[in-house]
Order: structure tokens, then C-alpha cells, then sequence
């Protein structure tokens, strides 16, 4: 694998719209070699029947059925509205005519 240059650290920076300072190019260079260094590694692994994955801990959606159940909760949440009409709560008006 080719080495990281300073030049190649600055263009990427230039590209991702970074603003590095100078005095950090250097230890960008390297660790970015490191990180590029691991990535070759890792690609010598063999894989050959390791099922593809998306995440280390597999996600699985616990869900219960939907049911309607009917309560009798109606006048109580009405009760607590500030101003309450009829079967309805009153609201300041909001739209000008």
C-alpha cells in the first residue's frame, strides 16, 4: 500500500472543507497510515462463509398486537382542560378574520 503524505492529508482536507493547522499535518499523516495499515490488515481475514451483517448485537422489534380498549376517562380529561365546553374543549382563538 502507498504511503500517506502530508500533500495527501492537505488535499483531503482541502476536499472535506477542514481547516487543519500545519502543526497537526504531521500527526494526521501518520495516523491516518496507521488507520489505512489496520484497514490492509483486516482485509486478509478470511470471511468466506461469515454471514453479512449490519451490527455486532443483532436488534430484534418486540411488538404487541394493537387493540382498542375502550375506558371511561372521558369526562375526567375533559375536567382537566381550563375552559371546557360542552363536550368540548375551548381554546383561545388563533386565526384572524
Amino acid at each position: 500500500m502507498s504511503k500517506i503524505t502530508a500533500d495527501d492529508v492537505r488535499k483531503v482536507a482541502k476536499l472535506a472543507r477542514l481547516d487543519i493547522p500545519e502543526a497537526k499535518i504531521a500527526t494526521y499523516t501518520s495516523q491516518l497510515e496507521r488507520i489505512l495499515d489496520y484497514v490492509a490488515q483486516l482485509e486478509t481475514v478470511d470471511t468466506e462463509g461469515v454471514p453479512a451483517t449490519t451490527r455486532a448485537v443483532e436488534v430484534v422489534n418486540v411488538s404487541r398486537e394493537d387493540l382498542v380498549t375502550l375506558t371511561d376517562v372521558r369526562e375526567e380529561l375533559l375536567n382537566e382542560a381550563p375552559l371546557r365546553e360542552g363536550d368540548f374543549i375551548r381554546v383561545p382563538k388563533i386565526v384572524a378574520t
